[in-house]
């Protein structure tokens, strides 16, 4: 019987890509590392110009370099990442977060060759980034949900001067963005002054009393409270119009992706809704559930989670891509948006038939039933997120000696 090794025992650094690259992406400058039987200044620097950018992609491929792998610091890692890409060399995005706990990293230098030494070994996990199509409708998304934030600032602005006149209309009515309330808002800014003629100009709809809306149209009508009421209001209609803008580009891209089914055949009517959804002001300006149809095979709108929001969608995230992008990563089960979609459709979903009681047996639960993988919610979810990947294993430290001969 052998006997156990608990202590002195030696991690494997067995090196798993030899012709790895380690990059530190900055603001202005960038650090590389290579091996260092590669080159004899096996550190660079280089600046972000897109020229230096393809100096650095020469240069890695001089030295005979096929995967690079460097961090995901704010935005600019897309520059070089797009150059390296085009170049055909294989990028690791890895998160920060999954090596910013590992200790030996001083400079901008070490930083770089920490990145080189463990992607060598196989110690980094590659975040997902999905095709070009799917990353510029994703950029539109989140451009579109900034700009409706933005909105919703002048929505406060004009709140807070109706609130310095004292005039309680956008407490009355429920939204002041609406036909009533931006009808009275432009009839304040021409000079209408008087509460009864600006209180017919409510909707019928409106639930408040004639008298409670008169009231509320009382107050001081100061010129520097006018002033900030009418470039609040011109603001958010520039934006309502920049929105609308920008979804009109988005349905333009989505209309470019391939279609899951044939585009012969006629879509299915979508289901009925389990509860009616108002639609909302900031939600896009196009019929997204037939798009989502064509592209994945089955509307996601109709699950309440994905339905179209103002904000990002979860659907850019989580679209399946062709197999030759798509990066190796963890499972597909541990997606957030997965996770997120497969708990939608559970809620979503009917209640299954009862089943004929049987005679105890001891056990008051039957065992839990796995997620059906020919579901085609499921099947469109595939991909992963760039924020859900898995922590890497901790990571041994380089020998001393490496690091001291790596040098700029």
């Amino acid at each position: 019987m052998q006997k156990r090794q608990s202590k002195n025992q030696v991690l494997s650094t067995e090196c798993i890509e030899a012709n790895a690259a380690g990059i530190d992406v900055g603001a202005t400058e960038i650090y590389v590392a290579v091996p260092p039987d590669r080159d004899q200044r096996p550190v660079r620097s280089f600046a972000t110009f897109t020229e230096d950018l393809r100096a650095m992609a020469a240069w890695l491929a001089q030295c005979r370099i096929t995967t690079v792998a460097m961090e995901s610091t704010g935005v600019y890692w897309i520059p070089p990442y797009e150059i390296l890409e085009a170049a055909g060399l294989r990028v690791c995005l890895v998160n920060s977060k999954h090596v910013k706990h590992v200790p030996g990293r001083k400079t901008d230098v070490q930083d770089c060759q920490w990145l080189q030494y463990l992607h060598s070994v196989g110690l980094l996990d590659p975040s997902f980034r999905p095709d070009a199509e799917i990353c510029a409708i994703r950029s539109l998304s989140r451009h579109r949900a900034s700009l409706v934030e933005t909105a919703a600032m002048h929505v406060q602005h004009m709140h807070k001067a109706l609130t310095q006149m004292n005039l309680q209309i956008h407490n009355v009515l429920s939204d002041i963005t609406g036909l009533s309330g931006l009808c009275i808002l432009d009839a304040i800014l021409e000079g209408e002054r008087s509460p009864t003629r600006l209180a017919e100009l409510c909707h019928g709809s409106v639930r408040s009393s004639r008298e409670i809306v008169v009231k509320s149209l009382v107050g001081n009508y100061r010129s520097e409270h006018l002033f900030t009421l009418k470039q609040s209001l011109a603001a958010y209609r520039s934006y309502q119009k920049l929105m609308a803008e920008c979804d009109l580009e988005i349905e333009r891209l989505m209309r470019q992706l391939n279609s899951k089914i044939d585009p012969d055949r006629k879509l299915p009517a979508s289901a009925p809704r389990l509860r009616s959804l108002k639609r909302r002001k900031n939600q896009f300006h196009f019929e997204m559930g037939p798009e989502l149809n064509r592209i994945f095979g089955v509307d996601l709108t109709q699950i309440p989670a994905s339905a179209p929001s103002p904000r990002t969608p979860c659907w850019p995230r989580s679209a399946p891509t062709s197999a030759a992008s798509t990066t190796p990563g963890p499972s597909p089960a541990g997606s957030a948006c997965a996770r997120s979609i497969r708990k939608a459709a559970a809620k979503s979903s009917p209640p299954a038939p009862a089943e004929p009681t049987a005679a105890p047996t001891g056990h008051c639960e039957s065992p839990p039933k796995p997620w059906p993988a020919a579901n085609p919610i499921w099947a469109a979810s595939t991909a992963e997120c760039a924020d859900a990947s898995e922590h890497p294993r901790p990571s041994p430290q380089p020998p001393t000696n490496w690091l001291a001969s790596s040098t700029t």
